[in-house]
């Protein structure tokens, strides 16, 4: 029987706080496995089915629902579907690797809630004008919708004290190394090893 625990490792934050970029980093540390979400919203003209989205319809998302199949989900800006499913901390547990989860607040929470060994790493910009730059480089959101990331972006920011750990992301690289670094120690934590330690304290005979 396998007793391997992974590491479930929750990074969200802001939308063009820069999360993805760190995710990327976090990805390149070894036995590192990406849960890949399933939306309902269209895929992005650079995007492709599987790698960081699936992107289903919403009958079949709330089918989803129904079965039982997501750890979280939620509606974001009253619109689209994003949920996290359960197949892949199932995977992380068969392939002895530990979980990234890119998701929203609300799913953090959730996940929180359920897994309370989860570790959540909140990103933040250095600041909201700094924040609106980054969407508006994007070229991809009317003034309308810009105003109302803004918006959402301050209220998700009110839910930083329910986070392990905060990365504010002013420095790409600094924030890149910040974010391995807290993976890294995440997987020294005494609970995620115990097993392991009475394992070698039984080698002891004690």
């Amino acid at each position: 029987m396998n007793e391997f625990e992974p590491l479930v490792l929750i990074v969200s934050g802001p939308s063009g706080s820069g999360k993805s970029t760190l995710v990327r980093k976090i990805l390149q540390l070894p036995d590192t496995l990406l849960s890949v979400s399933c939306t309902t919203r269209p895929p992005r003209k650079t995007e492709s089915k599987g790698k960081w989205y699936n992107f289903v319809s919403e009958a079949e998302f709330h089918q989803m629902v129904s079965r039982g199949e997501f750890l979280e989900y939620a509606q974001v800006f009253g619109r689209h579907w994003y949920g996290t499913p359960k197949k892949w901390l199932e995977r992380a547990r068969a392939q002895n690797k530990n979980l990234v989860l890119e998701i929203d607040v609300q799913g953090a929470l959730q996940v929180k809630q359920k897994l309370p060994g989860a570790v959540a790493i909140f990103v933040l910009p250095p600041s909201r004008a700094e924040l609106e730059r980054r969407i508006r480089a994007r070229g991809q959101d009317s003034e309308q919708e810009i105003r109302r990331r803004l918006e959402r972006a301050r209220k998700e920011m009110l839910n930083y004290s329910s986070y392990d750990y905060a990365v504010i992301n002013d420095d790409r690289q600094r924030a890149a190394k910040e974010a391995q670094a807290i993976a890294l120690a995440s997987r020294c934590r005494v609970p995620l090893n115990e097993k392991r330690i009475r394992g070698i304290l039984k080698s002891f005979g004690g």
